[in-house]
């Protein structure tokens, strides 16, 4: 539901009561990835989305089942093989959706309220809650705020707020029938894919940035501390690379006596995109990144060029040398980095630096023949060959783009598709899956008994 954290921050200061219906876990392919939520208060008012039109009637319906007798409920929804316009997901996927009740007066809405008011804010926020288990356990929540270092240097902590738990449960079976695979939704779905390389390796992300410490300061599940430190530890983790999705918890971790599904929402502020060299294809690039919900930063050495006129929706603009810049600036793994300056003096010493950092994206402008004599220039200063392997020069997809907003387009395409996973060939024809999670991992799980 923090996807829509700054209005329903609104109803709650409006003093409104609402459902909101929260994507869990999905199979097969489905619209909408986990925490993707639509939201309905007392007069019918809905706003946000769960499966781009497929299944929103029939979860509106059930949100307003919720206003009414105060009981969250789990559902599933998949495609009908006898109707496929029945109430279903008709591009063949499977999604787990928990409905619950946000009521004046109802226990769980002051960590809900919570965790909408720091997400609206802007700040790091997981919000974790319980959708399989115990009846009494079901539907608890806690809240985990990250808070950047203050001015001393000292390490960030992070706060939790809790609830007594929702009225009513949910009993589910954790998987998918008829051996179709699960989808727990700890992938590169949310608002905020991070923390994976090429390589296949994981860095947890917030490099010389904001530090977040999973610590615990009280309880969140009444008489389960153990349990408590444990969902909120791993809630840290999902907020440190800005994930969200589901995690399982064995008999043995929950220390309940019962295996535990826990969906973990995050939160973060928006990932940066750095343009280097203020030309006339940074100007549509940065139009571009901010549309996909980048920090937009143009950086170049010459004033005369990097100037509020010309790049007015930038969010930052910086006149300095570019490797400057980039090694005092603040970069993380979700970070991605446009070099279009085509220029060695310029270009040499900042992809010897970029291509060494934790970044999810590194591109550079120029032909083929700038490209060759680039590279040439970068082995003369060090730069391995697995370092050039990260560089994505030319930098953009083969679109046969000739105007700077039909560039920009296709360094975008890009970038989106090294995120998701995505081949970069027309779908017409393909056989490829439409939704790619490239930088997938297990489902996360703690003390689990074979």
């Amino acid at each position: 539901m923090l996807d829509i954290a700054e209005e329903l921050n609104r109803w709650v200061e409006q003093g409104r009561d609402f459902a909101v219906a929260t994507v869990v876990a999905v199979g097969g392919s489905a619209p909408r990835r986990p925490g993707a939520a639509l939201a309905v208060d007392a007069d019918g008012t809905a706003i946000g989305s769960v499966s781009g039109g497929c299944v929103e009637g029939a979860v509106y319906e059930l949100c307003r089942q919720a206003l009414e007798d105060g009981e969250s409920v789990l559902e599933r929804f998949g495609y009908s093989d006898d109707d496929a316009f029945a109430v279903g997901l008709t591009c063949g996927g499977v999604i787990d959706i928990l409905v619950t009740p946000v009521r004046v007066g109802d226990r769980v809405r002051p960590v809900i309220a919570a965790g909408l008011a720091a997400a609206a804010s802007g700040g790091a926020t997981a919000l974790a809650r319980i959708v399989r288990g115990p009846a009494e356990l079901v539907g608890r929540a806690l809240v985990v705020r990250g808070r950047e270092s203050d001015e001393n240097g000292s390490r960030a902590s992070a706060s939790a707020s809790h609830d007594s738990g929702f009225r009513g449960s949910a009993a589910h079976d954790s998987g998918f029938p008829g051996g179709g695979s699960y989808d727990s939704g700890f992938r590169g779905g949310a608002a905020y894919d991070s923390g994976f390389r090429g390589d296949g390796s994981y860095d947890s992300g917030f490099r010389r940035s904001a530090a977040y410490d999973s610590g615990f300061h009280e309880g969140g599940f009444g008489a389960h501390p153990e349990l408590d430190r444990t969902v909120a530890g791993e809630a840290g983790a999902f907020l440190d690379a800005g994930r969200t999705g589901t995690l399982e918890i064995g008999e043995q971790g929950s220390r309940c006596g019962a295996p535990l599904t826990v969906l973990v929402e995050s939160s973060v502020p928006p990932p940066r995109m750095i343009v280097f060299g203020a030309i006339d294809f940074a100007s549509a690039l940065v139009r571009v990144g901010k549309f996909l919900n980048y920090r937009v930063t143009v950086c170049d050495a010459r004033p005369v060029f990097a100037t509020e006129a010309r790049f007015p929706e930038a969010d930052e603009i910086v006149v300095e040398w570019p490797h400057r810049y980039l090694e005092r600036t603040e970069v993380d793994a979700r970070t991605v980095l446009c070099v279009l300056t085509h220029d060695a003096k310029f270009d040499v010493p900042l992809l010897r630096l970029a291509l060494r950092l934790p970044v999810a994206y590194v591109g550079a402008m120029g032909s083929r023949r700038t490209h060759l004599d680039r590279n040439a220039r970068l082995r003369e200063v060090g730069v391995t060959e697995l370092e050039l392997a990260r560089l994505r020069s030319p930098i953009g997809l083969d679109l046969g783009a000739r105007t700077p907003e039909e560039t920009a387009l296709s360094i975008a395409a890009e970038i989106v598709a090294d995120r998701r996973g995505g081949s970069g060939v027309p779908l017409t024809g393909a056989h490829t899956p439409i939704h790619h999670d490239a930088r997938s991992v297990p489902t996360g799980r703690i003390g689990s008994v074979a």
